[in-house]
């Protein structure tokens, strides 16, 4: 190993609402790591039931009681003791329930998907726990997006889905932000409302449930710079850093940052690679500099988590 490891695994969880980018946010984070180091599971594939069967119980996806919630609790006991699981999988393309697959565990695990902090069992297998989200408007454009290139649904099944779900995300999925590490935002600027990609701003709401990385070398007070960090209080009330990241950031100001946290753990360089690459809705690769530096900061914290850092 290129550094003496004190925890093995360490466990990322990514939890948000559906289209939040979950699965973007996971594969960036995972390329840091290096790909052949990360295993990567979806609380998604632990459905109850097919698309058909839920659209005949009236029970949506959301809805813990549609999904195998303890066996979620079981397989994530399993992989914090290095044992393989058998994972179910959900095919979202179909909406069956495809064959399980054998899934090994290794050094870093990120776990993503709708309900991963439902319970408190599932929470301590966390070292790292992110929520995510997105402007509800951006979050619907995100989700027809997807879901009309690569799932099969016309905009108006989007629609009636996302009608038919509008009070399982505030009974289910909203309530697991209390629980976060990170708190995650992208959101337009206000000069580009239509804005749904590689210009998008980024909040990222800082608990001091981790110890975060200092910053204040290269964060001015002015977000005309790209960069903006203040304290804040939280819809709690509870004291919080809150780092912006604006979608005009220009490439040198994004490189110091980048810099800075590499040099925070330069344990990892050997794991330095481009990041924040991500397929748009016309299925082009594109590079946003908030997304890359959002992959970054969390990847900081799996490798100081795998350090024993966050045990100090």
């Amino acid at each position: 190993m290129p550094y003496n490891r004190v925890k093995d695994p360490v466990i990322l969880g990514i939890v948000g609402d559906s289209a939040t980018g979950k699965t973007t946010l996971a594969a960036g984070v995972a390329q840091i790591l290096g790909a052949d180091r990360v295993a990567t599971i979806c609380t998604d594939d632990y459905h109850m039931y097919s698309r058909v069967e839920r659209a005949k119980n009236g029970i949506s996806a959301l809805n813990p009681r549609g999904n195998f919630i303890d066996i979620i609790e079981q397989h994530l006991r399993l992989l914090c003791n290095k044992q393989p699981i058998l994972k179910p999988v959900y095919n979202h393309n179909t909406g069956a329930l495809d064959p399980p697959v054998y899934v090994a565990p290794k050094p870093y695990i990120i776990v993503e998907g709708l309900l991963g902090y439902t319970t408190r069992a599932m929470r301590d297998c966390y070292d790292v726990k992110v929520y995510l989200e997105p402007e509800e408007d951006l979050r619907v454009r995100w989700k027809i997006q997807r879901d009309t290139a690569k799932r099969g649904y016309s905009v108006d099944d989007v629609r009636r889905s996302l009608e038919k779900r509008k009070n399982d995300g505030p009974a289910f999925i909203h309530p697991q932000r209390t629980f976060a590490d990170i708190v995650v935002g992208f959101y337009p600027p206000e000069n580009l409302a239509d804005e749904t990609g590689s210009r998008l701003n980024v909040r990222h709401i800082l608990r001091p449930t981790l110890p975060h990385p200092d910053l204040t070398p290269i964060l001015e007070s002015s977000m005309r710079n790209g960069l903006h960090l203040d304290l804040i209080r939280d819809r709690d009330g509870k004291p919080v850093d809150m780092l912006e990241i604006g979608g005009d950031i220009d490439d040198r100001r994004a490189k110091r940052l980048e810099d800075l946290l590499w040099t925070l753990i330069p344990e990892a360089n050997h794991l330095r690679a481009n990041v924040g690459q991500y397929t748009d809705g016309r299925n082009k690769q594109v590079l946003s500099h908030p997304l890359a530096l959002t992959q970054l900061l969390i990847a900081y914290h799996m490798v100081k988590a795998a350090l024993g850092v966050h045990a100090i």
